[in-house]
């Protein structure tokens, strides 16, 4: 199926979602409908195990809110809390592979993906800039920042607007790995490539529990970990996992 606003490509087992509103690839309400209905797509697609998010162009990953459009569409700041809430409690992993700039919404976007990978470009900037028009992040920046980089950096760089490059990003703990603009996506499906070996009905489970620790609370995390625990013991995975480490080999795993 094709969308107007996002392009989607699948790639045997991994997902390809591209943002395709360049230079900005802003948020439109439009284009949030269209990532709605393609992870839809993916969630009922058995033979997808890894989904990668990236922008189109060289210039941006995504530069956020749609302003004019938001102009127009009040339910737009809505949406977006709705819509990387979902992709936070996604039960297949998820990449933000950064090819540029990701600011606002965008890098609230990223900051929703399991994991984050980052062009390594002088000029290229991540941040949270809201502050700088008198607003704040409103699609969880304020709370899902701090979480991976602690409360005083989150604090720093929300506060006082800051931008940061590649470097500082990895320095930080805000994305796992940086690579040449050249070799992002190479970087970025090598690592989608591996993850997607691991048993994903096990993959699932961890995310699942993880969510369920973050959004609820530790008991029922601990609830959604047991099981889990139950799930994956009964699983031919489990099976497999077992017998290819008696027989000194690696595992195939068919997410049953």
């Amino acid at each position: 199926m094709a969308y107007d606003n996002l392009i989607y490509e699948k790639k045997d087992s991994i997902a390809l979602v591209t943002i395709n509103r360049p230079p900005a690839n802003s948020w439109s309400l439009a284009a949030m409908e269209d990532l709605e209905k393609i992870l839809d797509e993916i969630e009922n697609d058995q033979d997808i195990r890894v989904v990668i998010l990236t922008g189109a162009g060289e210039k941006c990953f995504s530069a956020g809110m749609d302003v004019a459009d938001a102009a127009k569409s009040p339910e737009l700041g809505a949406k977006g809390r709705e819509l990387w809430r979902r992709v936070d409690r996604f039960e297949k992993p998820t990449i933000a592979a950064i090819n540029g700039h990701a600011l606002g919404g965008g890098l609230e976007l990223a900051l929703s993906c399991h994991f984050r990978i980052m062009a390594d470009l002088p000029k290229s900037k991540i941040g949270l800039t809201e502050l700088n028009l008198g607003i704040i992040p409103g699609w969880g920046g304020t709370q899902r920042l701090y979480r991976i980089i602690g409360k005083a950096k989150a604090l720093d760089m929300i506060l006082f607007s800051k931008r940061i490059d590649a470097s500082q990003a990895l320095e930080i703990g805000l994305v796992n790995k940086i690579a040449t603009p050249e070799t992002l996506m190479d970087v970025t499906f090598d690592f989608a490539k591996h993850l997607a070996t691991r048993p994903p009905l096990a993959v699932s489970c961890v995310l699942k529990a993880i969510s369920a620790g973050i959004y609820e609370t530790l008991d029922q995390g601990l609830e959604m970990e047991s099981e889990g625990s139950k799930i994956v013991a009964s699983s031919q995975d489990a099976i497999e996992g077992f017998t290819a480490f008696f027989e000194k080999r690696e595992p195939v795993f068919k997410g049953k």
